[in-house]
């Protein structure tokens, strides 16, 4: 799953100190779904967009992770702060194929 934020870009200090603070939960918090975020450089998407990705086994587990990220406390004061710098919000959800699929070397 790849949560995409666009942000204003002159709020970009701002957002990012609160990210910061979403990592520090993630980080502190066994409980929390382990993401991984980036920032593109030279992308399809704006350089004012912060990209959390996350591997799960299943879409369902995917959506538990954003039920438990809308019914977190901590996580729901954290949005409230953030949610003013939108520009927009986009979720995506990616079929893993590197399991299960035989790689052919073409050159045998």
């Amino acid at each position: 799953m790849r949560i995409m934020q666009q942000f204003d870009p002159t709020k970009e200090n701002e957002f990012m100190e609160l990210e910061k603070k979403f990592a520090g939960l993630e980080k502190e918090r066994p409980d929390y779904p382990k993401g991984k975020r980036m920032q593109p450089i030279s992308a399809a998407e704006p350089c004012n967009t912060l990209i959390w990705q996350c591997e799960f086994p299943d879409i369902e587990s995917a959506y538990k992770a954003l039920d438990f990220f809308h019914d977190d406390e901590a996580h729901d004061i954290l949005f409230k702060k953030q949610a003013p710098f939108f520009k927009q919000v986009k979720i995506e959800f990616y079929k893993n194929l590197s399991s299960g699929i035989e790689i052919i070397n073409p050159l045998i």
